[in-house]
């Protein structure tokens, strides 16, 4: 879903603006330029996975618009929520998009997790997306509850051009369509999509209570939605490994810094043994 959008935004000779964690950046394995034949992410820092309106005017005063030896500025990609569990918010996406008008670049938003920013901001799908200057959604379902489907979604008609034959060239024209949609379907009916998101962010703001309140344990990010990332005592992080608990390193292993997600499937009883689990550890 991201690399056909992107590739529809920017041309072979264009630049897109992200944040150095992105997924188009690290999880996509060239995927954006492959698609796009050949345009060059521009990556950028950020507190909590997140760039800045000042930042992108800073970096776009020097990207050499209209310079021949330059990638030409043509897209940003803001990822809501962010790969860091943090969040824009209305403001902040406003802000960005008055930037990339002025520059005539379109916005992209990656939204694998579309469904917890809307739940967990409280506001219409319209807000975050269209009524905020974004072009383009990648709207995710497969990390919410579906077994595999995402939507692009065009805010403007004139803005698909030539997705359809990007889409069929890239093997992503499937003969039985239609059980894909069935899942998109159920998906948005009687806002399955956000009692969903509304549960995992519930079980993410119970794991994060448990453990803030344990000796050792820091939070590295607010929780915003329904990713973690704690820092934890080494011997807790492989106490909680020894009692079956899985989890990734979101660093170094020797520094302790995890990730934990939840989700819409995530029993309350499980944050609960896992919580019980870290205290008895702390204690020791």
């Amino acid at each position: 879903a991201n690399v056909l959008a992107l590739s529809v935004l920017t041309p072979p000779y264009g630049a897109i603006y992200c944040h150095e964690l992105s997924h188009i950046h690290v999880d996509e394995c060239g995927g954006p330029e492959f698609y796009s034949g050949g345009a060059k992410l521009i990556p950028m820092p950020g507190d909590g996975a997140k760039i800045t309106a000042q930042d992108l005017e800073g970096v776009l005063a020097q990207a050499g618009a209209g310079d021949v030896h330059s990638p030409q500025p043509a897209a940003v990609s803001l990822s809501q929520e962010s790969e860091l569990g943090t969040l824009y918010s209305l403001d902040e996406l406003a802000e960005i998009s008055e930037i990339a008008m002025a520059h005539h670049l379109a916005f992209h938003m990656d939204g694998a997790r579309f469904a917890n920013a809307v739940a967990a901001l409280g506001c219409r799908p319209a807000e975050m997306t269209w009524k905020a200057g974004v072009d383009v959604l990648s709207f995710g379902a497969s990390k919410n509850g579906a077994l595999g489907v995402e939507a692009v979604v065009f805010f403007r008609p004139d803005g698909v051009k030539d997705f359809e034959y990007r889409r069929k060239r890239g093997g992503h024209l499937f003969s039985k369509m239609r059980y894909l949609t069935a899942q998109l379907e159920a998906y948005l009916a009687d806002d399955l999509w956000l009692r969903n998101a509304r549960h995992a962010n519930a079980m993410a703001a119970r794991l994060a209570e448990g453990l803030a309140v344990l000796p050792g344990v820091s939070l590295r990010y607010p929780v915003q939605a329904n990713e973690l990332f704690p820092q934890l005592p080494l011997t807790m992080v492989t106490g909680l490994r020894e009692r079956g608990f899985r989890f990734y390193d979101a660093g170094p292993p020797e520094r302790g810094w995890i990730r934990l997600v939840t989700a819409f499937n995530t029993a309350p009883e499980d944050i609960e043994a896992f919580l019980q689990a870290a205290a008895g550890l702390a204690e020791k």
